[in-house]
């Protein structure tokens, strides 16, 4: 069998080939037996190739840009944000796309970034903002355009498609299925699912396997305190037994049915407190909900903070009974701060937990199974240390979750992608 080898000098982050200890990249290709060398040279070129696109992304930082939508600042925007920090703190040059209102874009200039703005709004604003966009990719030679809300993938991904941006990338952070593919698979090149879950519903509506990468959203790093002032800004005793809720309230963060369960719990074992941290529209009913369940009083709404840490620490059990979720960052969250969870085996939350080790997982709606896992942990003191231990040591020993780890799959997402000629060559889908 004629064998050739070619070696070429090629940084570690390019990952499709195995690396040499002289630091050169083992590219081999079998040409069968008895076949002239000729026949493949067509193949050896393409592969060269592949490998010089490459080395032209990875030798220098890439120029990214996200783009977002939304005004409102949750658990997607929080991504962005932690997102483009770390990749910043990795080198490459980072900028964003949002509109004027935008509370991303007040946290991302105070960190420094630059921010365009644009309005997304109305038929008027999307011809306006294709141009603008299209302007500062090009004036800016833009490597990297990511997505992340399908009002900003209409604009900026079509213009990154007027202007031939090499690499656009859609994020998706949603645990519903997603409705039309065009702003999956016609306006960007790639798709980032933030759980497997998501990837897998992304798969499953018809994008290609090698077009759709999971990169999980992290969480910064987080320990219990040894104090806290929570119980003390409440006027909760050190013996009671806490569960701490964090979420938007809204309907589908499921903060209405653990009243419910709450309630029942609570009805027997005068000792427990229920507090939420978030805010939303459900706020006000869901007040008036604990009111007419007699447990108001024992029912604490803290609204936004910024002590997470603080809050977690002085609770012993987490609880949060979403009805969807693409992954669950909150239980993450909980888990570093050595929280006993109970939450719903729903979309990418058994992929944030241990279920049976750090957290009690149960279907969404079958109530009597939520109040069941809420007393076994309110009434066994000894077992919310052992989960909640177990929960503190998977996050600090694992790199699933950590910010870095994020950082450094998205880079690599990028360069492997970039690497391809199809992405590379590919012009306006429209």
């Amino acid at each position: 069998m004629a064998f050739v080898q070619v070696y070429v000098r090629l940084p570690a982050a390019v990952g499709s080939a195995a690396l040499l200890p002289s630091g050169c990249c083992f590219v081999a290709f079998h040409t069968g037996f008895h076949r002239p060398l000729d026949d493949y040279h067509t193949c050896v070129v393409s592969h060269l190739r592949t490998v010089a696109r490459a080395m032209n992304f990875v030798h220098r930082p890439l120029r990214i840009i996200h783009s977002e939508a939304a005004t409102t600042f949750g658990g997607q925007e929080h991504r962005v944000f932690k997102e483009m920090v770390a990749m910043r703190e990795r080198g490459h040059m980072m900028e964003a796309i949002c509109q004027p209102g935008s509370m991303l874009r007040r946290k991302l200039e105070h960190e420094g970034f630059r921010v365009h703005l644009i309005e997304m709004d109305g038929i008027a604003n999307y011809f306006k903002g294709l141009y603008k966009v299209a302007s500062i990719l090009h004036a800016a030679r833009v490597d990297v355009l990511n997505t992340h809300s399908r009002r900003d993938t209409v604009i900026a991904a079509a213009a990154g498609r007027l202007v031939h941006t090499p690499l656009i990338v859609r994020t998706r952070h949603l645990a519903k299925p997603p409705g039309s593919l065009w702003t999956y698979t016609g306006l960007p090149h790639k798709v980032i699912g933030v759980s497997e879950y998501v990837r897998r519903q992304l798969l499953e509506r018809g994008v290609a396997p090698d077009d759709v990468e999971t990169v999980y959203t992290a969480v910064p790093k987080m320990h219990r305190l040894a104090r806290s002032t929570l119980r003390i800004e409440l006027g909760i005793a050190e013996n009671a037994v806490v569960v701490v809720c964090v979420g938007h309230l809204r309907a589908q963060k499921g903060q209405s049915q653990l009243i419910d369960a709450m309630a029942q719990v609570m009805s027997t074992r005068h000792h427990v407190h229920l507090v939420f941290v978030g805010m939303g529209a459900r706020l006000e009913a869901l007040k008036r909900h604990a009111f007419e369940l007699g447990v108001r009083d024992r029912t604490h709404f803290l609204g936004l903070r910024n002590d997470i840490a603080n809050v977690l620490s002085g609770a012993d059990i987490f609880a949060l009974t979403t009805q969807f979720e693409a992954l669950g960052t909150a239980f993450i969250e909980a888990q570093s701060c050595g929280l006993p969870v109970v939450g719903t085996r729903v979309g990418g939350v058994p992929e944030a937990v241990v279920d049976g080790v750090t957290a009690l997982l149960v279907p969404f709606g079958d109530d009597p199974a939520l109040v069941r896992a809420l007393v076994r942990l309110v009434d066994d003191p000894g077992l919310c240390r052992t989960m909640g231990g177990s929960g503190a040591r998977m996050v600090e020993q694992g790199l699933r979750f950590a910010i870095p780890r994020m950082a450094q799959n998205m880079e690599h997402a990028y360069l492997q992608w970039l690497a391809t000629e199809s992405v590379v060559q590919a012009g306006p889908a429209f």
